[in-house]
Order: C-alpha cells, then sequence, then structure tokens
C-alpha cells in the first residue's frame, strides 16, 4: 500500500514540478498513440463497414486473417516494421527506423485488425429486422447503409477504444523499432522498463501510474462519449 500511496505521490511530484523530460514522454505518447489511432480509425472503420455488409468469394478467409491479427503478439508486429525498415529492407530509404514515424507505423500494425474486426462485429450486430424494416419503408441502400451505421456507432467507438489500448499499453514494438531514445523515441511504456531495469522502482512506478491515469482519463471520455451516443439512439 506504502509503494502504490509512493507512486502517486512521485507521479503528482514529476508532473508538477514541471520537468520538460516527463513532459515530452507524455506527449510523445499521446502523440504516437493519438497519430496511429487516427490512421486504424480511417483505414479499420469503412474496412470493417464494408466487410459487414458485403459477401464475395474469400470472404471467410479474410475474416480468418482479421481475427489472426487481432491475436498477434504486438513484438511480431515490431519485428515485420523493424524488417521492412531497415537499412536492407524493402522501405530502408525511408530512414524512419528508430524515428516516431517507426512506431506510429509499428501501433497501426497491432490497432487496426482490431479496429477492423470490433468495427465488423458492431455493424453486423444491428438487429437484422432493421434491414427489412426500412426496405418495407422504401429506403434506398444508401439510406439503409446509412441507418445501419448510426445504429452501431456505439460499437465502432469501442473498436476505437480497444484499438487505443492495444497501443498506448505497448512496449515491445515501440522499444523494437523505435530504440527508445531520450527525448526522440522514448514514451512512458518504454521509460517505465528502462527506470525498472535501472532499479529506480520510485521513478519507474510514478511512471506507471502516470500512464494508467492517462489511460484511465481517455477512457473515462470514450465511455462517456459512448453513453451519449447510445442515449441519442432514438
Amino acid at each position: 500500500m506504502d509503494d502504490i500511496l509512493g507512486g502517486l505521490v512521485g507521479a503528482l511530484r514529476l508532473l508538477l514540478s514541471g520537468d520538460p523530460d516527463i513532459w515530452s514522454i507524455v506527449l510523445l505518447t499521446l502523440r504516437v498513440s493519438g497519430i496511429a489511432l487516427l490512421i486504424s480509425a480511417v483505414i479499420g472503420v469503412p474496412i470493417g463497414a464494408w466487410l459487414a455488409f458485403r459477401s464475395f468469394p474469400g470472404h471467410r478467409f479474410v475474416t480468418t486473417l482479421i481475427y489472426t491479427g487481432m491475436g498477434m503478439p504486438p513484438v511480431v508486429a515490431g519485428l515485420a516494421v523493424y524488417l521492412l525498415l531497415s537499412r536492407s529492407g524493402p522501405l530502408g530509404m525511408l530512414g524512419w527506423l528508430f524515428t516516431p514515424r517507426a512506431m506510429v507505423t509499428a501501433q497501426v500494425l497491432i490497432s487496426l485488425p482490431l479496429v477492423i474486426g470490433l468495427t465488423t462485429s458492431a455493424v453486423e450486430g444491428v438487429v437484422p429486422e432493421l434491414r427489412l424494416q426500412l426496405k418495407a419503408l422504401g429506403a434506398t441502400e444508401r439510406q439503409i447503409v446509412q441507418a445501419i451505421l448510426w445504429e452501431a456507432r456505439a460499437g465502432m467507438l469501442v473498436a476505437l477504444v480497444a484499438g487505443f489500448g492495444s497501443i498506448i499499453s505497448e512496449v515491445g514494438a515501440v522499444m523494437l523499432v523505435g530504440g527508445n531514445i531520450e527525448r526522440s523515441t522514448r514514451v512512458l511504456t518504454t521509460a517505465v522498463v528502462l527506470e525498472t531495469r535501472k532499479g529506480a522502482f520510485d521513478q519507474a512506478l510514478a511512471l506507471g501510474v502516470i500512464l494508467v491515469a492517462l489511460t484511465f482519463f481517455l477512457n473515462a471520455l470514450a465511455l462517456r462519449l459512448r453513453g451519449y451516443l447510445a442515449h441519442a439512439r432514438g
């Protein structure tokens, strides 16, 4: 209990101290994960909705690939990005390895299958009778799609929350492709690992508390928005 209280006090002290190193770590964490989530949302939500509405040869195979990606170990995603961006890799000329861009790429690879898969489930979970009712009322196909997506909006928000949770707490992939470089690619998770290895457990616990508090705050906002969307369903 004392360790937890010490971690809370330490986290508050770190934030209030205005330490530029701490704030740069926090801001980089938000920037990398925020950009990765935005990219995953722009790509994943339309693909997930399209998979829910369309049936085509190989649909089951594509769905299986997506579900496999949802369970893919993050370090494997990091390894794939590392091999792509290394000097001898096909994208080595970009020079992204050990930069925030490589970290964003790895996080997109981790979160994208989650966003696609959960969006598909959310859209497919809308009451099937709704489509028949809308057809009976003379709605066009476009109007039917819009109505179903509107009904699935809360579930699609859950997909984004799950995607964000999977990347902001990830450590293996971002350390592999980012290198945990001070004031360049060090984020909260990799900073916690570094401080733990150094034996600075108070600092590690304080950083961990900041990470948990940040995740809790963002998820609380998302949950509030989900409740608003569900309440506005009518």
